[in-house]
């Protein structure tokens, strides 16, 4: 069973991370590159802010965006903003998130996100948690796959490796952690074409699954050729 308060809590630690290492950037550092295609390291701040008081939204029964037009828009409407203001929107945002779901609710309710896409209410702040964690990663600031913690790549892989799961444009996938001896194996795709199995550290498996990092070209392949995975 999901244990939403401890996820809140891996949200604030996250949170806490992420705003110290922004904050030693600067003005220019922030209309840089993000790993992001498109995206500067302010469109990925801005991002952030916009998610969480869109979760906030989600909890309330509002609908989670306006609409993707409007969500995209206050994207590139924020992301210039000067160093300031992105981390005392970052900040205040996340305090709105967590106040939110500070209130008395019943937290085995099922909730809607975007595009029609329903949760549990307890599974929520684990999606603010891979928000964080991962846009931590796309900043390109230093912090990489490698750095999250295993707990969190561990479930990040399950929730990936169950998004892919059953789609026929991918094949049949076992993922196994290299040199692990919990033994940590996952199974994803469809059931078209030929099995094939990936091995390599939980970041590199993470990074496949995700499409970031390297996307897997680390990983060993056996039984065929490293899949291709559509766009998250």
């Amino acid at each position: 069973m999901t244990d939403h308060v401890h996820d809140l809590q891996s949200v604030r630690e996250a949170t806490d991370r992420l705003l110290t290492a922004v904050a030693k950037l600067d003005n220019a550092a922030l209309a840089e590159e993000s790993h992001l295609p498109g995206w500067t390291r302010g469109h990925v701040l801005a991002h952030l802010a916009r998610n969480a008081d869109a979760l906030v939204n989600v909890f309330a029964g509002r609908p989670m965006y306006a609409s993707a037009e409007a969500r995209d828009s206050d994207i590139e409407r924020d992301a210039p903003r000067p160093l300031d203001v992105q981390l005392a929107d970052v900040r205040e945002t996340h305090a709105g998130f967590l106040a939110q779901t500070g209130l008395d609710q019943d937290w085995s309710r099922t909730v809607e996100l975007r595009n029609g896409v329903t949760d549990l209410a307890s599974n929520v702040p684990f999606r603010r948690l891979v928000e964080v964690e991962l846009h931590h990663v796309d900043l390109n600031i230093g912090y990489e796959l490698s750095d999250l913690p295993e707990e969190f790549t561990g479930r990040e892989i399950t929730f990936l490796a169950d998004r892919w799961s059953g789609r026929p444009e991918v094949p049949p996938v076992t993922l196994q952690v290299e040199g692990d001896g919990s033994g940590s194996t996952w199974h994803t795709g469809g059931a078209e074409g030929g099995p094939v199995t990936l091995v390599g550290t939980g970041a590199e498996l993470l990074g496949w699954l995700a499409g970031r990092g390297d996307k897997g070209a680390h990983l060993t392949v056996v039984g065929g050729l490293l899949p291709a995975l559509p766009p998250l």
